[in-house]
């Protein structure tokens, strides 16, 4: 078997290296998070789950929001009442 072929043959097999699909990635201390202002859709109207949940948390927290908010705005909503409010948070 030459080198490409058992290269190859690896990537199929994921008992000749250990290696397989859809594994944890180790923590590499980069953030792959991306930024929502980053975001290709962040300016799209936010989806139903996220005006679901705003309201609730905007509710549990006492606030009114926007309801014609974008997909951007509306997870650094999420991301702010999650912390006021205690949901949503480990521990």
């Amino acid at each position: 078997m030459t080198d490409s072929n058992a290269s190859a043959n690896a990537a199929h097999n994921p008992s000749a290296d250990g290696d397989v699909l859809g594994a944890a990635v180790p923590d590499d201390g980069s953030n792959a998070r991306k930024d929502p202002e980053d975001w290709v859709t962040g300016d799209e109207p936010m989806t139903g789950a996220q005006r679901s949940y705003l309201d609730t948390l905007a509710r549990q927290a006492g606030e009114t929001l926007s309801a014609d908010l974008t997909k951007a705005e509306a997870s650094e909503h999420i991301e702010r009442l999650q912390q006021s409010t205690g949901r949503g948070t480990d521990g």
